[in-house]
């Protein structure tokens, strides 16, 4: 029964046609143009920005939105996409190896984590990687439907979520459209982490306890990090071992990375330094109470 189970898996994440003809054509997969891709994000940015100007003329200030198990529904969608896309890509990756090890010989790839960093020169946006990589990149649109809830749930929209779910969504399509090196390492340690994530932000939906420290903030600068190191070593594959495939949108998601890097770099410094203020003027506060307390009683004393 397990063993039917395994094999079932498999067959219907990495080994059903679908998936292993996949080919990224813009006659052939929707959303692959770039006329589309820039028609989705100016669409996304427009809509944010009008519900949440729309929201806060007719609703007051601190005026809250409930949205009952909406926020914890989507939580939960995406976390189940996120861990059927890792065990898909996961088997993938394991059954392209398998199959294309033999091209190797013609390239200077030795190892599968180098071709994990640096695809051959020439490759393809087909097969079952690419297929992954696809509907990786249809996920994001579920990903953008978090902005319009906190917006009608908490009334905020910043300027770093736009350009953060926008870049992502940007990123993505570039993966595919220029056969980029690396993306399947990085589709792999993304979906792990939103898998976390949003099984995280499920848990604390439904009410159950939350974690003492910024987990989700957290999280996403371990990633970001992850993802700046396997920068440099595609870098330094790209230079030893004769180039990799889609090295140009490579560099440009590279600097991407190192803009939205810092930029939660500096959300989590501030976030880190209020805390260290709130804690330190509850402290005063406490000492305050407890001096004047005491003085209250020599005074009793006294008379």
């Amino acid at each position: 029964m397990r063993l039917s189970i395994i094999q079932s898996t498999k067959y219907w994440l990495s080994e059903h046609p679908s998936i292993v003809n996949f080919r990224w054509s813009p006659t052939e997969s929707w959303g692959s143009t770039w006329s589309f891709l820039f028609s989705a994000i100016t669409i996304y940015i427009i809509s944010a920005a009008i519900l949440h100007l729309v929201l806060s003329l007719i609703l007051r200030t601190n005026r809250r939105v409930p949205l009952g198990p909406i926020p914890a529904i989507h939580s939960l969608a995406v976390a189940m996409a996120s861990v059927v896309t890792f065990v898909g890509t996961l088997l993938s990756t394991a059954a392209e190896i398998r199959d294309t090890r033999w091209f190797w010989r013609r390239t200077k790839t030795t190892t599968a984590f180098q071709w994990l960093l640096c695809f051959p020169l020439g490759t393809r946006p087909s097969g079952r990687v690419f297929f992954w990589s696809y509907i990786f990149y249809l996920s994001r649109f579920l990903h953008l439907l978090r902005t319009f809830l906190t917006v009608i749930e908490h009334r905020k929209l910043t300027f770093f979520t736009l350009f953060n779910q926008s870049i992502l969504l940007f990123m993505s399509f570039l993966w595919l459209e220029f056969s980029q090196s690396f993306q399947v390492l990085a589709i792999l340690l993304t979906t792990l982490l939103y898998s976390v994530v949003y099984g995280y932000r499920f848990w604390t939906a439904i009410g159950l306890p939350s974690a003492c420290f910024p987990f989700v903030v957290s999280c996403q600068v371990v990633l970001l990090g992850c993802n700046l190191v396997c920068h440099f070593g595609v870098l330094s594959l790209h230079i030893l071992k004769g180039g990799c495939n889609g090295i140009g949108a490579w560099g440009f998601n590279s600097m991407l990375n190192a803009v939205i890097l810092l930029l939660f770099l500096k959300f989590y410094l501030k976030m880190y330094s209020n805390k260290r203020k709130g804690d330190s003027l509850s402290e005063l506060k406490g000492s305050s109470r407890h001096l004047h307390s005491g003085l209250e009683k020599r005074d009793s004393k006294g008379s």
